[in-house]
């Protein structure tokens, strides 16, 4: 599975990459917003992990921008170090499908489920194309 990583954090970036190889998947990373986007279009990755503050563009707008345009959506994980009602309904307006909470207390627990979740998604889009 090829999965995306948008932080301006490369403790964060370089944390999720090692799970994601572990677990036998491609990992990419971008710094920022503008990165992100660009990465995001060029690689159409099949799970997108995505902080919701970062320079040059936040997370939702990289979010928003991209998603409508998508035959094939990914999953999106919106993450940030700011937890409550309020993260998780931002993800929730921009599109993602999922909000996870810095520090990561369950990081291999949380790309597990989503990789799992992922990858029903794309067998649920590809039965109904055919």
């Amino acid at each position: 599975m090829k999965c995306l990583v948008i932080d301006d954090e490369p403790l964060v970036r370089r944390s999720l990459l090692r799970v994601l190889q572990v677990r036998g998947h491609q990992g990419f990373e971008a710094e920022d917003g503008p990165k992100g986007l660009a990465a995001w279009r060029e690689l159409q990755p099949d799970l997108v992990f995505v902080d919701i503050l970062m320079p040059g563009m936040s997370g939702p707008d990289v979010v928003s921008r991209v998603l409508p345009s998508l035959t094939v959506r990914p999953f999106v994980v919106l993450m940030s170090a700011y937890s409550g009602e309020d993260s998780e309904r931002l993800a929730a307006d921009c599109g993602a499908n999922y909000f996870l909470a810095k520090p990561f207390e369950d990081l291999f627990a949380v790309v597990d489920e989503a990789i799992e979740r992922s990858a029903a998604a794309k067998a649920t889009s590809v039965k109904g194309d055919g």
